[in-house]
C-alpha cells in the first residue's frame, strides 16, 4: 500500500522576493488586461507575453543553464506559476513546453533534442502540444491506436489525435503512438516521438467547445514521415515515459485555480459585508483553497528531490476539479444580480464564461475516474 506524502515545502526570503518581482511585473504588463480575458486562465494565449516571461528568467526555471534554464529550485518556480494564475495571465503559448514537454526531453530526450529545442523554450519562442487522446478511446489511453511503422531512415505516422489543445499555435508535438504489436498489447509497443507540425501530411482541425472558443484541435496524421532522430526515449517503452509526465500534469495549481478570478470577482460582488450565508459560503471556499494549494505546494517539494508524485498528483488533480466546478455553482446562488447592473457586469461575465468551460475541469489531464482508479490502487483498494 502506498503512504501518501505531502512534506512542507521549503520557505524562503529569496522566494518571497521572487513572489514580490512577479507581482510588480504583473500589475504592469495585466493593467488594462478585463476580467473576462483574466478568466482564461491558462489557456490564455500571448507568444509576446510568454516572450517576456522568457526574457525575465521565468521559463524553465529548474533546468540545466546548458539548455537556457535558471538552475531555480521547482519552489521557486512554483511561485512564479502561481501569481501568474492567480493574475489571470496569459501564459497558455510556453505553458505545455515548459510545464511538461521540456523535462520529458531533459530526463529521456537525445542530446541533439535537448541542445537544439530546450533553449527555445527557455525563451519562450518554441510551444509545445501533446498528442495522447483519440477519438472512441475515451480514457484509455493504452488503447491508442495511432501508429508509427517503421520504415528506411524512420517512421511511417497514421493516425488521429483528439482535444489536443493549442495544436494550431504550436510548433511541435510529443506524440505517443504504437510502434509495435497491436492495441491488444496494451501497454507494450508504444513510444514517444517529437513531431514537427510543419510536417507534410499533418492536418489540424478546429474543435470550438460551448464558449465559443478555439482551444482544442483534432490533428490527422496521413503518412507522416518522422526520421529515426524523432524517437523520445527507447522505442517500446513509451508507456513508463508517459505516465512520468503525468504527474507534472496533474500536480500545479493550474488544477485549482481555472476558477480563481471568479472567487475575486465574488469577492467584490459580496462586498465588505456580505450576509452570513454569503460569509460562511466564502470562507468555505477559501478553506478549500488553502487545504489544495498546500497539498500542491508539497509536490512541489517532492519533485525537488527528484521522486515521481504520480499518486499524490492524482489527488490534488481530482480534489481541484471538484472545487474548480464547485465554484460557478456557489457564485450563481450568492449573487442574485443581472448581466446589465454595472456594479456586477464583470462578475456576470466571469461566471457565464466558468460555467461554460467548468464541464472541461474534470476531463482534462484525466477524467475523474481514471484518477480515483489510480488512488484506489496506491491505497490497495483495486
Amino acid at each position: 500500500m502506498h503512504t501518501f506524502r505531502f512534506p512542507s515545502p521549503p520557505h524562503s526570503a529569496a522566494s518571497e522576493r521572487l513572489r514580490g518581482e512577479v507581482r510588480d511585473f504583473l500589475a504592469d504588463a495585466l493593467r488594462d488586461r478585463p476580467a473576462l480575458a483574466r478568466s482564461d486562465s491558462w489557456n490564455g494565449y500571448d507568444a509576446a507575453f510568454s516572450q517576456a516571461m522568457g526574457s525575465r528568467g521565468w521559463i524553465a526555471m529548474t533546468w540545466p543553464k546548458a539548455y537556457g534554464g535558471h538552475e531555480r529550485s521547482a519552489f521557486e518556480r512554483y511561485v512564479v506559476i502561481e501569481e501568474m494564475l492567480a493574475a489571470g495571465a496569459p501564459v497558455a503559448a510556453h505553458w505545455i513546453a515548459d510545464r511538461q514537454s521540456g523535462p520529458l526531453l531533459l530526463k529521456f530526450g537525445t542530446e541533439e533534442q535537448r541542445q537544439s529545442i530546450l533553449p527555445r523554450i527557455a525563451r519562450g519562442d518554441c510551444y509545445f502540444c501533446i498528442g495522447m487522446s483519440e477519438p472512441d478511446s475515451g480514457s484509455d489511453l493504452a488503447s491508442v491506436r495511432t501508429r508509427a511503422a517503421p520504415v528506411e531512415g524512420g517512421y511511417r505516422i497514421n493516425g488521429t489525435k483528439l482535444w489536443t489543445t493549442n495544436a494550431q499555435n504550436c510548433h511541435y508535438m510529443i506524440l505517443f503512438c504504437r510502434t509495435s504489436g497491436s492495441t491488444e498489447d496494451r501497454h507494450k509497443g508504444t513510444s514517444q516521438l517529437l513531431i514537427d507540425l510543419a510536417s507534410p501530411g499533418i492536418t489540424i482541425n478546429p474543435i470550438i467547445d460551448m464558449a465559443g472558443q478555439h482551444h482544442f484541435n483534432e490533428v490527422v496524421f496521413e503518412d507522416v514521415f518522422a526520421p529515426s532522430s524523432a524517437l523520445i526515449g527507447k522505442e517500446g517503452e513509451g508507456w513508463a515515459q508517459v505516465t512520468s509526465e503525468l504527474a507534472l500534469e496533474r500536480s500545479g495549481p493550474e488544477r485549482f485555480l481555472s476558477s480563481f478570478t471568479l472567487m475575486r470577482e465574488l469577492a467584490l460582488a459580496l462586498g465588505p459585508a456580505p450576509s452570513e450565508h454569503g460569509a460562511i459560503a466564502f470562507g468555505r471556499l477559501v478553506s478549500h483553497l488553502t487545504v489544495l494549494r498546500r497539498l500542491s505546494r508539497g509536490i512541489s517539494a517532492l519533485l525537488e528531490a527528484g521522486e515521481n508524485p504520480q499518486l499524490e498528483a492524482s489527488i490534488v488533480k481530482d480534489l481541484g476539479a471538484s472545487f474548480e466546478q464547485d465554484i460557478p455553482e456557489i457564485a450563481r446562488q450568492l449573487v442574485d444580480s443581472a448581466p446589465t447592473e454595472p456594479s456586477t457586469q464583470a462578475f456576470c461575465a466571469v461566471l457565464a464564461h466558468t460555467l461554460l468551460n467548468a464541464p472541461t475541469f474534470s476531463l482534462r489531464g484525466g477524467t475523474r475516474e481514471i484518477l480515483r482508479g489510480i488512488i484506489a490502487r496506491g491505497l490497495g483498494l483495486r
